[in-house]
């Protein structure tokens, strides 16, 4: 007599909208006893009493998100509890499209959708990681609207190299600071932030109505307290990124990052954004810290070794 498999303890909700983004919720990263603190994961807990996993997963999403919509089994993935024991999740999908902003969000720090693409970049828990590639795995193609033939169809913008055509790239800039001691300054990047959370990373900042040196010399002051003159600060290393968007909006545009040493500054470095960056740290190049922003340590290596630019994702 074969005995029917118990149902996992652990069920999750993978929701994923028209355009193929992924709901992502952002765990509490000091809450006691909680699994993956300060990841991105998605909603999800435990069956209670003699709740099947399809009942348990529907009262989670209710309880988690206020919503009510209809699921389907995807895949039941292996997790590690806080404690490093382990368990199994039962992943149901289904499809919603509403505004990720005005979710109640009762559990936790916030949802954002993000395509998969930009989940790379993303401190993601483990398990949902996998589940979002064995989604991809699975998912069809994006069905393409029949045009009628009497329909005259619009000229399309000339091709540029490589096929893809013109579109908006961001310009960040980042700060290269080495003492002379030879460590260089890394901060390390609040949980909550959209963005490579609780990741390593320059101290950096986007380009507002300024040029490229105003910005870096006003993101240090706002960031660590540093004073930096724009003559003392030269362009060492440029890397050229596509699907690093921390904004996920539905274009997702490359971003050119811009990497200035400055040869001279004053001042100590203090977190001066607390909701932006935990701290500052000077580190060995040849030990650079864990997880760190990948084009951080890509810029890192190419200024060591005297190149002036790299690309990421192209």
């Amino acid at each position: 007599m074969t005995l029917p498999t118990p149902e996992p303890r652990g069920t999750a909700a993978l929701l994923v909208n028209a355009r193929g983004e992924y709901l992502l919720h952002l765990r509490d990263a000091n809450k006691p006893h909680i699994c993956d603190p300060g990841t991105w994961s998605i909603p999800g807990g435990n069956r209670e009493d003699e709740e099947s996993c399809r009942q348990a997963v529907e009262r989670e999403l209710r309880e988690e998100t206020g919503l009510t919509v209809p699921l389907e089994p995807l895949a039941v993935v292996d997790a590690k509890g806080p404690t490093g024991g382990g368990s199994q999740i039962q992943v149901y999908v289904g499809t919603w499209d509403g505004d990720a902003s005005g979710l109640p969000c009762p559990e936790g720090i916030m949802f954002k959708w993000f395509p998969a693409a930009t989940t790379v970049w993303l401190t993601m828990c483990p398990w949902t990681a996998q589940v979002i590639a064995l989604h991809q795995q699975t998912a069809p193609a994006p069905a393409l609207t029949p045009v009628p033939s009497s329909t005259p169809r619009p000229e399309a913008p000339p091709a540029r190299a490589g096929g893809g055509r013109a579109r908006p790239n961001v310009l960040g800039v980042h700060l290269y600071l080495q003492r002379e001691d030879g460590h260089v300054l890394l901060g390390l990047r609040h949980p909550s932030l959209p963005f490579a959370g609780r990741t390593w990373h320059f101290l950096a900042g986007h380009c507002e109505t300024e040029g490229a040196l105003a910005c870096l010399v006003r993101e240090a002051e706002e960031e660590a307290g540093l004073t930096i003159a724009p003559e003392d600060v030269e362009l060492v290393h440029t890397v050229h990124v596509r699907g690093a968007d921390a904004h996920a909006d539905a274009e997702r545009h490359p971003r050119l990052q811009l990497v200035f040493r400055a040869r001279a500054w004053s001042g100590t470095p203090e977190v001066r954004e607390p909701d932006k960056c935990l701290e500052w740290r000077w580190f060995d190049p040849a030990r650079l810290p864990e997880p760190l922003v990948p084009y951080t340590r890509i810029a890192l290596d190419g200024i060591r070794a005297g190149r002036a630019y790299s690309e990421l994702g192209w």
